[in-house]
């Protein structure tokens, strides 16, 4: 039985007639309690439709997302995780700062002991673009290290 402790700030799971931001929306990000802090482990999220805008143009970007972190006190809440990430549909920035706006805004939102965001845009121009943004608690560095080695050669 879970207690109301592990679910606090936890909303939007559960109700119904969810409302989709229309501009970026750090503020719908939830979390809730890690229930074995104890453990490291690999949480995965794939969002394969992400959508932004090109600052300069104003044209839609189609991305696929990963998100890979290793929780450590607190977890982001799917709902809201995808709620966030919907709300980047307006918003006009290029690639790279996309990834590292996410990556920024969970690690201030978890404090993961690990986390990454991987961007996977569908190719514009004839060009393919693949930023890849980490963060590293102390004692993590070396998966940090290997992680972004790994994607320097694309394994």
């Amino acid at each position: 039985m879970r207690t109301t402790n592990e679910l606090d700030g936890v909303t939007l799971l559960g109700e119904s007639g969810t409302k989709y931001p229309t501009d970026y929306a750090p503020q719908v990000l939830e979390t809730f309690v890690n229930k074995h802090p104890e453990s490291d482990y690999l949480v995965t999220f794939n969002c394969p439709e992400f959508t932004s805008l090109c600052p300069k143009t104003g044209q839609p970007d189609f991305a696929k997302i990963v998100i890979n972190y290793i929780p450590d006190e607190r977890m982001v809440e799917s709902k809201s995780l995808k709620l966030y990430l919907f709300s980047f549909r307006n918003h006009g920035d290029f690639h790279e700062d996309c990834v590292n706006i996410i990556k920024n805004d969970l690690v201030k939102l978890m404090n993961p002991r690990y986390l990454e965001v991987i961007g996977i845009f569908t190719p514009r121009g004839g060009i393919s673009i693949y930023p890849f943004a980490q963060y590293a608690a102390p004692g993590y560095e070396e998966i940090a290290r290997a992680r972004l080695l790994a994607a320097f050669r694309n394994e």
